[in-house]
């Protein structure tokens, strides 16, 4: 494989765009390994609470036993406990309501969220919520998060990387438009993290997961930012963990090593860690977005149909920066004389990975629908506020975003 060094000379350049200044706050307290929920109490007591909202989804945690081992935990602690379960993979508004509701009403001063990405968005929501005397959507339209209820996390799926990460996504149900919002008050106080809670996962929820780490990644490699050479590096590391620990948990679901690598780097993917001082992207979140939301899809599977069809549009603008990556992570072979022959390479071969761990390739697989495509750009481009562009590595408008879509069917 060639060096992507020997064409440092060929990058395209945009005057200005260096590293960036930045501030990095990244205060979570990470207890990762076998049986580590049982620590849920101890930590619970070490960062404040005295009385929990555990905030959960479906019946997996019950079934499994994880609930009650946690409950157990905040028992021997002394610290009472109320529960909220029913978060959905997209996470709704309406319960987010609800449990605002009742943490004033029980006077709950933390938040536990027992569960994958929704369920840890959905308390961060709540959390923000129950200290906020507006509509907690307020914050989901562009207001940064300044204060909040402390936020622990008990994790069950290597994805979202929620459990060290500002942000949240929750999906307002009255015109179905899903949201993001952010704020270092919303990180959460600790996460615990025990790659054989994942072990159980069906292979399709394992790789959408897979998959949702590897666009937190890309979204950041996508930079017009030069001379991040840092993360760039680290970028590139965490891909190729993804790459080589991908196909393996596939293949055997049991196996904690490959369990244990890809928890961390769902983990290490979303703190920020790896996208300080460059712009980023984030177009396939946005348009991936409108998706999940309309067909209620796993974010994961929405964005392998999503992103191959974003990067393809994309790549004219920073032909260097997909062969970079296709070369230092794909293997490919770098063509001096047409790089984009390199890039179009390294979009393919991302695209046959993702098919090869059985993620969708195509509308028609994902559940969506041709004909709804004007109704996606337009919730995407003009719903709740937006005015008919969205931004990220570049700009688009409602024609440019019915193409990327109609590039998805």
């Amino acid at each position: 494989m060639l060096s992507f060094t020997h064409i440092e000379g060929c990058r395209l350049r945009q005057k200005g765009y260096y590293m960036e200044n930045f501030s990095f706050y990244s205060p979570t307290c990470f207890v990762f390994g076998k049986d580590s929920e049982e620590k849920a109490g101890s930590l619970v007591k070490r960062f404040g609470g005295s009385k929990v909202l555990i905030h959960y989804g479906g019946g997996s945690v019950v079934r499994s036993g994880l609930l009650d081992r946690v409950k157990k935990s905040l028992d021997d602690k002394g610290i009472p406990h109320v529960e909220l379960g029913g978060v959905k993979p997209n996470p709704r508004d309406g319960l987010v309501y609800e449990g605002i509701d009742l943490c004033k009403k029980e006077n709950v001063d933390f938040i536990l969220a027992v569960g994958g990405g929704s369920v840890i968005d959905s308390s961060k929501a709540i959390a923000a919520g129950v200290l906020y005397d507006g509509d907690f959507w307020d914050f989901y339209r562009g207001q940064w998060i300044e204060d909040a209820l402390p936020v622990g996390t008990v994790l069950t799926i290597a994805a979202a990387g929620s459990e060290g990460s500002p942000d949240s996504v929750i999906t307002r149900e009255d015109g179905m438009f899903k949201r993001g919002a952010s704020g270092d008050a919303i990180r959460p106080k600790f996460s615990i993290l025990n790659p054989a809670l994942t072990q159980t996962l069906p292979p399709y929820q394992t790789a959408a997961g897979i998959t949702d780490i590897m666009a937190h990644l890309y979204e950041r490699y996508l930079t017009n930012t030069e001379e991040v050479e840092v993360t760039d590096r680290l970028i590139e590391a965490l891909l190729l963990t993804m790459v080589h620990e991908g196909p393996r948990v596939i293949a055997d679901p049991d196996n904690y090593d490959a369990r244990a690598n890809i928890m961390w780097a769902g983990t290490m993917a979303h703190t920020n860690a790896v996208g300080v001082g460059r712009s980023q992207d984030w177009l396939s979140h946005t348009i991936e977005h409108e998706l999940s939301a309309l067909y209620d899809c796993a974010h994961g599977a929405g964005l392998a149909v999503t992103m191959p069809a974003v990067f393809t549009y994309e790549m004219s603008h920073n032909v260097m920066r997909f062969a970079q990556v296709a070369v230092r992570v794909w293997g490919c072979q770098m063509d001096f004389a047409h790089p984009e022959v390199t890039a179009k390479a390294g979009i393919e071969a991302f695209r046959n990975f993702l098919i090869s761990i059985g993620m969708p390739k195509n509308f028609e697989e994902l559940g969506a629908k041709e004909e709804d495509i004007p109704k996606l750009v337009d919730v995407l481009c003009n719903g709740d506020g937006r005015k008919g562009t969205i931004s990220g590595f570049i700009t688009l408008n409602e024609e440019e975003c019915t193409e990327i879509y109609k590039m998805m069917v």
